[in-house]
Formats: structure tokens, sequence, C-alpha cells
């Protein structure tokens, strides 16, 4: 009766967790965990530069602030065990050398160059996100395999487009206007967070509903809340820069921004413990 009992117990279990461990989907977590590091301190550094240089002084202290937190995550890369794969270090390499060089001299350039230039750097960590994603999908558990695809394809293109919306506005609100393009621009930057928020809160949905014991529940909440602060956030930036961009305050709306982006990387952590904890096995 006993060993009858025992092995329930331990097919019970077995669905809940693997027998083995999986340590290359664990190094694939802590990987993506440093790479969105480096994207979100990218992503305040190039708002908080463009604000700066649309004339908000106070932003420049700010930006020494985000600089370093791109060269801890990119220390960080550099120390794990994925650093080793050829392909995946020599992108991660030139991302770094890139965004050294860019940092040594955005202060220099025009608004508009140097925040075009950092999007095309977060352009590519973001490329190199979908390439670790690929190189390792191979060695994820079921449940690793989506919910890194929902990490990398949605979540950090979801952040990314929100730190434009708020790096961009925050300049045009340092600036104190807005023209025909740059309100264009806006009401499309809007549009990309409110489709990827849409499609993010189907995506977690479906992924609770396939894996219940995997996600925790308190991540319900946090998805519906994300939900409201991204249609209030993109109607926000709509309303005020179309009215009268003079009376939003470069700061108050970039931090509203960082919230929201906040708001993504809460649930983009939480997804990434649970997919760490799912490459813990029995043995």
């Amino acid at each position: 009766m006993r060993l009858i009992l025992l092995t329930l117990f331990i097919l019970i279990n077995l669905e809940a967790k693997s027998l083995f461990s999986n340590n290359n989907q664990a190094d694939n977590s802590i990987y993506v965990g440093a790479l969105k590091d480096l994207i979100i301190a990218t992503q305040k550094t190039r708002g908080l530069t463009n604000s700066y240089l649309n004339g908000n002084t106070v932003a420049m202290l700010l930006v020494y602030t985000s600089r370093d937190n791109m060269k801890k995550a990119i220390g960080v890369m550099e120390s794990l065990p994925l650093a080793a794969d050829p392909v995946i270090n020599k992108r991660a390499t030139s991302i770094s050398q890139s965004l050294i060089k860019l940092n040594n001299k955005a202060f220099s350039l025009k608004p508009s160059v140097t925040f075009s230039k950092y999007t095309e750097e977060i352009e590519q960590a973001l490329m190199l996100a979908q390439t670790v994603n690929k190189r390792t999908s191979k060695d994820l558990n079921p449940f690793g395999k989506e919910a890194s695809e929902i990490m990398m394809q949605t979540m950090l293109p979801m952040s990314e487009y929100v730190g434009q919306l708020r790096g961009f506005g925050a300049g045009l609100a340092a600036k104190g206007s807005a023209n025909k393009q740059e309100l264009e621009k806006i009401y499309v930057l809007a549009q990309k967070v409110n489709n990827l928020n849409s499609q993010l809160d189907k995506q977690m949905q479906e992924l609770q509903n396939k894996y219940p014991n995997k996600l925790p529940s308190i991540l319900t909440t946090s998805i519906s809340s994300l939900n409201n602060q991204a249609k209030d956030y993109s109607k926000y930036a709509l309303d005020r820069f179309k009215n009268n961009p003079k009376s939003i305050d470069a700061d108050g709306y970039f931090d509203r921004g960082t919230q929201l982006i906040s708001s993504i990387i809460k649930i983009y952590d939480a997804t990434n413990q649970a997919l760490l904890e799912d490459s813990k096995g029995w043995l």
C-alpha cells in the first residue's frame, strides 16, 4: 500500500516538475534577464538624453545613472554561460561597443539623431533576444518555449514602444511644441503600444489557462492593471500633445511612462522566474 501511495505521489508531482533539471533553460532565463536590464537601461538613457537635449537640463545627471546601469547589465551578460555561444557573443559584443561609442558622443548630436541611434541599438538588442530564443528553444521545456516566446516577441517590444513614446514625448514636452509630423509619430507609437497591450493580454490568459500551476495567480491582477495603464498612457499622450504640449511637464510625463514600463517588467520578471522554476527537476 505504501509503495502504491509513493508511486502516486511521484506521478502527481512529475506533472508539475520534470524528473531532471534543465540547465539550458536556466541559463536562458538568467541571460535574457540581464539582456532585459540592458534594454531597459538603454531605453531610459535614450529618453533622458532626448529630454536633456531639448532643454530639460535636470535630466543630465539621470542620464549618467542610466549609462551606469547599461554597463552593469553588459558586465553581467559577459559573465554568463550563454556568452560562450559564438553567435550570441559576437552580437552582444557588437552592441556593447556601439553603445559605448554612442554614449561618448550623444550630447554633441542633434536630439533627433541621438534618439534614432539609440533606437537602432535597442533594435539590435531586441534582435539579440530573438537570437537567444531561437538558439536555445530546442532545449527548453514546453512551458519554457511558450513563455520565452511571449517574453521576447511581445513583452520586450511593448516595453520598447512605450520607451519610444516616453522618450520622444518627453523631448516634445521639454521643447514645448509639436509639429504635424511629430504628432503623427506620437499617434503611431500609441497605436503600437495599444496593439501589443491587447496581444499580451490574450497571450498571457492563454498561457495561464494552459499551465495553471506554472504562473503565480497574482499575475492575473498585474496583467489587468497593465492593460488599463497602457490604455491610459496612450490616451494621455494623444490628448495632451494634440491640445497643448506646453502644458505637459517633461519629468512627470517621463515618470509616468517609466511606471508603465515597470509594470511590463514586473510581468516579464514573474514569467521569467516561472521559467527558471520550471527548469528545476527532482534530480
